[in-house]
């Protein structure tokens, strides 16, 4: 497949091509990824040398970018020079089993009792093109696949992040982000910026105003921080990498359609999202009646540490949706007044009811190499848990330790707890034999779900990973008649 990396039009043939290949055995899928990574790699270099178009200058600055390291031991393949275009890639499989553990029951919705084990796969090609100065498009094709453990039931805070939680959806690589990104200068002077798959300039206005627009991920500008938000090379657990209350809009892989208007000054930013929201709980299908069924996102960024003398960031949180979700309590009544034989969230006409929820996350120095997070969040728990997990109130904290500290500067290793809990009216839902899209043992004997997970992430050669880690659950799913239940991971993985 000829693959012409010189000008826009060749872009978009690209894209063409590559849909096209989904219809190509599962079988295939990651020997091809391999294969166009490595194409890549010796396609890189050639452009590079032959490109006609210098490198448009960033909005402030005349200096020339600097020159790709080839030896750069984080990724597999070299990255384009030209600092107008961003080609990378990674691959990401997570194994993980668990031994039997006790259960006085199980139900439709519950983590098998028995042993199991299962791995999930998440394989990505990032691309995008600086358009101007001030413009860029961004586009992400993606396959993701394998297996769960008990197809992504039974724990309110899943073990692995990565995997499909609707096991009937294709295997066919798919659209994964699409979007238009637009900076507004609002003053002259100028910050460096790292250059990712989702901002490839070199230099940003110190303020400014980001507007991006299109297919895109919430978590990828909301509720982050640096050292519990990355599933690749850190925790993979659920309500670690996510503040799990946040039941944030997207469809099964975690991808909607809108808006995120972003402002940064020197210390504090401030941003806002607008999206579309499912059909039906943990549905791939959205709702294009943006007037009737929405959701809003609001985070507030303070750049100041809790710890006088010491780096840190504090998010503030805030979210509504609007979405034909039921209400646990009316769910029960029907129960009650015996006009269905167990609870059904989803028994009723199509209306458009509101969930909102808030949060707090922190994240702080403590010494070289060393830095802690801390997350806080609560819904109003009595509208249907629709888009991300069943969790109405939740607490994390945890740490991440660099591996420069014993000269392995590419080693990463982290420890996390958290505690999850549901609202009165979703613990009696589940009591009564009602069923969540996650959740469901057909009784509940409740007790918080108390999660501990630790990593060790080792570098291996040029962007090639492995990571050993464990993951323990006590009262899975909110239930004390259930576990407690260990989890061994393992993880590789790759950035070309």
């Amino acid at each position: 497949m000829p693959i012409c990396w010189e000008t826009a039009g060749c872009s978009r043939h690209f894209y063409m091509r590559l849909l096209k290949s989904a219809r190509m055995s599962l079988l295939m899928r990651p020997l091809l990824a391999c294969w166009l990574m490595t194409a890549i790699g010796i396609l890189t270099p050639a452009f590079a040398q032959h490109a006609d178009a210098p490198p448009a200058p960033a909005p402030t600055s005349t200096a020339s970018p600097a020159p790709a390291d080839d030896s750069d031991p984080e990724t597999m393949l070299s990255h384009f020079r030209d600092h107008r275009f961003w080609l990378s890639g990674q691959m990401n499989f997570i194994f993980q089993t668990h031994s039997d553990f006790h259960a006085l029951y199980s139900g439709p919705n519950s983590l098998s009792p028995r042993y199991e084990k299962a791995t999930s796969r998440v394989l990505t090609l990032y691309t995008g093109v600086r358009l101007n100065d001030s413009t860029e498009l961004l586009v992400d094709i993606e396959e993701a696949g394998g297996s769960a453990l008990s197809t992504g039931l039974g724990l309110a805070g899943n073990t692995d992040l990565d995997i499909v939680r609707n096991p009937l959806l294709s295997k066919s690589p798919y659209l994964a982000r699409a979007m238009i990104h637009k900076v507004f200068a609002l003053s002259s002077d100028t910050v460096e910026n790292d250059r990712n798959y989702l901002s490839l300039f070199d230099k940003l206005p110190r303020r400014r105003l980001e507007i991006r627009f299109g297919k895109l991920s919430m978590p990828d500008f909301f509720d982050t921080n640096s050292v519990g938000s990355d599933t690749h090379l850190q925790f993979s657990n659920w309500s670690v990498d996510d503040m799990g209350t946040w039941d944030y809009a997207a469809d099964t892989r975690g991808y909607t359609v809108g808006f995120v208007a972003d402002y940064e000054d020197r210390n504090w930013g401030f941003r806002f999202g607008e999206a579309l929201m499912p059909k039906v709980a943990n549905g791939i299908d959205l709702v294009w009646r943006p007037w009737q069924v929405h959701a809003e996102n609001w985070e507030y960024e303070l750049r100041r540490g809790l710890i006088p003398g010491k780096s840190g960031v504090i998010h503030l949180l805030a979210y509504t949706n609007y979405a034909n979700m039921g209400i646990y309590r009316n769910a029960v009544a029907q129960f009650v007044d015996g006009l269905v034989t167990t609870p059904d969230i989803t028994n009723h006409p199509w209306h458009i009811t509101r969930k909102y929820g808030f949060g707090i996350n922190l994240e702080q120095d403590i010494a070289p190499n060393l830095k802690a997070f801390a997350r806080w969040g609560w819904d109003n728990g009595n509208t249907e848990s629709f888009a991300y997990t069943e969790i109405d109130s939740t607490i994390a904290a945890g740490f991440g330790l660099n591996g420069a500290q014993w000269r392995r500067k590419h080693d990463r290793a982290g420890a996390a707890f958290v505690s999850n809990g549901i609202k009165k009216d979703h613990r009696v839902y589940l009591a009564d034999g009602g069923l969540g899209f996650l959740l469901g043992d057909g009784r509940l004997t409740y007790g918080r779900e108390n999660i501990l997970e630790a990593y060790y992430t080792a570098h291996v050669w040029r962007g090639i990973y492995v990571a050993p880690g464990v993951q323990h659950f006590v009262n899975p799913g909110y239930n004390r008649d259930r576990g407690p239940v260990l989890v061994p991971t393992f993880r590789g993985h790759v950035e070309f």
